[in-house]
């Protein structure tokens, strides 16, 4: 009984990484048309058309989908119709992106009734993060199909953003070097500070996304899975450091993370203790629950929930260089 437990628990009874092929979807050009869909909760009608807005100014066309604007408390409509609007983004042959308007809460709901044929069928660039790293997770490891960790479409859209979302899905190279922003290097906040808690470089898979989704998809069907060797990047927001902690301990026990090339962690903006004498900081959260498991890892890297973020292929071959506090992309994400 507990191996077949162990099994369903870690997902070793699914498809192997070795066993599927990774697919990079076709790069965007101007005048390409993307979709843009709320899977998770819905956003107010100015932020909807600062979205659209934001995609135009890229030089694309859109095409919302049919539910996107719908509210249904927390959530951008029914888990129906939200899906809905995923699926006929991915069939919809003129539809080159999917682009999703924000993150929030709701992805994880119907996550079962995904159709990974279809997305496997009609591979096209996916992107979004916060609450869309249960899609990303849920369709790179089920399909193969790159998918990119990057600004929702209703965020601002600095030169920073800009640059990399332009450099990665239309114009890619590599290798291809990521930086740390100017303007996040500027920041008085500690939390903005590049901090090295295990030194080294490292090459390894890019998976990961936002700590609270991924500990929330352990024990389901969904949950990240064969991580040896992989390049695991992490982020949060708003988390006290008793509950960052609590994440890591449920990740270090659900995942043998001394397995894992590296880990690069993002700015966790907000995640200050609220009373400093009777809390460990972020960093020293940080530090002791991911400082004794023998691989790099570096606290800082421009993404997260900031305005300065830049945009992660899931599923390519990255480099990760804690001296230097640089990611290098060794595989363009699209074709």
């Amino acid at each position: 009984m507990l191996p077949f437990l162990a099994q369903l628990v870690f997902g070793e009874n699914r498809r192997s990484s070795s066993d599927r092929k990774i697919i990079k979807p076709k790069r965007l050009a101007k005048g390409d048309t993307v979709a843009v869909i709320a899977p998770s909760s819905g956003v107010a009608p100015e932020a909807f058309e600062k979205a659209v807005q934001n995609l135009s100014d890229l030089g694309f066309k859109t095409k919302t989908g049919k539910s996107a604007r719908a509210r249904t408390g927390f959530l951008a409509g029914t888990d129906r119709q939200r899906l809905d609007d995923l699926h006929q983004a991915f069939g919809d042959a003129e539809i080159k992106a999917v682009w999703c308007v924000r993150g929030g809460y709701g992805v994880s709901r119907f996550l079962p009734d995904l159709d990974f044929n279809l997305i496997k069928k009609n591979p096209k660039i996916f992107i979004g993060y916060s609450d869309i790293t249960a899609l990303h997770t849920a369709i790179h490891q089920n399909t193969g199909l790159v998918t990119f960790h990057g600004p929702v479409a209703a965020s601002t859209y600095s030169d920073y953003v800009k640059n990399h979302v332009v450099n990665v899905l239309m114009n890619p190279s590599a290798p291809y070097k990521i930086e740390l922003s100017p303007a996040n290097i500027a920041k008085e906040s500690n939390l903005f500070k590049t901090q090295t808690i295990t030194p080294g470089k490292c090459r390894g898979e890019l998976i990961g996304g936002n700590l609270s989704l991924l500990t929330a998809l352990a024990g389901t069907p969904f949950a990240l899975r064969n991580m040896k060797g992989k390049l695991l990047f992490i982020e949060d927001v708003g988390e006290q450091p008793y509950r960052i902690d609590r994440m890591l301990t449920q990740l270090r026990q659900t995942i043998d993370l001394r397995q894992l090339a590296g880990i690069a962690l993002g700015i966790f903006e907000d995640c200050n203790p609220k009373d400093a004498t009777a809390s460990q900081s972020l960093i020293e959260v940080l530090k002791d629950r991911l400082g004794d498991l023998g691989i790099p890892v570096i606290y800082g890297l421009s993404f997260g929930h900031i305005r300065d973020q830049f945009t992660l292929p899931i599923g390519i071959e990255a480099e990760l260089d804690t001296e230097k506090a640089t990611m290098t992309f060794l595989e363009t994400g699209v074709v």
